[in-house]
């Protein structure tokens, strides 16, 4: 086994963690390490990320299943025009997309470094959405759920998720909190069935007989991640969520920082 293999395995247990104790933000780890660690083509390691953050998100869901934290109507309504967007972005709008999608005298854009910024626009998205606080997460509206904004919103998610291999727990949580009046716990543990379903429906769009799938690195990378899992569910029992989700989020927005400056400026 190769060093940097090694290393992305380990590191890959917190992909797990993450997901466990905050119900997203596998996949802004997940990608990363794939790529920068492990060395995976970022077009690859968007299609390796979604296996790998689906099998783990399920594992997740059953455990919040029964505590009886999913609301499987809200996994059905967020879930089909989601799982429709995210399938037919990973099947027919990504391969669409040409290896040099602009080129001029003085700049060349590739794909794979297209979709790493576009992935790093969406992490430092999802770190202003996990800085900020949410307020009165635990009290529901007495106002009706706007189900027409939870389709257009689940439409806009599987297509964010399907083009940069993100499971969408940071757009699906706030979704789930403010549009389907949902309560934060049980929110987590809905977004981890929306997320597990939406990412290995996504992950199935990749299967090509043109591209040839490294089982047992994403087997093992997996494996990791799921043991990570069921540490974060242990340690969200002792550490205070939303201070959690905070340095999560300045976390990420480093992340992103770096690699918009290492695809752009660095290459």
């Amino acid at each position: 086994m190769e060093f940097s293999h090694l290393i992305g395995y380990i590191l890959s247990v917190f992909v797990g963690i993450t997901l466990g104790l905050i119900g997203s933000g596998g996949s802004i780890l997940s990608v990363p390490i794939l790529t920068y660690v492990m060395g995976v083509e970022p077009v690859l390691a968007t299609a390796y990320s979604l296996f790998v953050v689906g099998t783990t998100a399920l594992f997740g869901g059953i455990q919040k299943a029964k505590q009886k934290l999913v609301d499987f109507k809200k996994v059905v309504l967020f879930g089909i025009p989601t799982l429709i967007a995210v399938f037919l972005t990973r099947k027919i709008i990504v391969p669409a997309i040409p290896e040099i999608v602009l080129s001029t005298s003085n700049f060349t854009l590739h794909k794979s470094v297209l979709i790493m910024v576009v992935f790093a626009i969406v992490m430092i998205t999802a770190s202003v959405r996990m800085i900020k606080p949410l307020k009165n997460t635990n009290v529901i509206d007495d106002q009706k759920t706007n189900y027409l904004a939870i389709f257009a919103q689940g439409l806009f998610i599987g297509l964010v998720a399907g083009f940069v291999g993100a499971g969408g727990g940071f757009l699906i949580i706030p979704a789930l909190l403010f549009l389907a009046k949902t309560p934060m716990k049980m929110a987590v543990g809905t977004s981890l069935f929306i997320v597990s379903v939406q990412s290995l429906i996504g992950f199935m769009g990749d299967i090509r007989s043109d591209q040839p799938i490294d089982w047992n690195l994403i087997l093992t990378f997996t494996a990791s991640s799921v043991i990570g899992i069921f540490i974060g569910s242990w340690l969200s029992k002792k550490i205070e969520g939303e201070k959690l989700k905070t340095a999560f989020g300045w976390f990420v927005l480093m992340m992103g920082i770096y690699i918009i400056t290492n695809e752009i400026f660095l290459k």
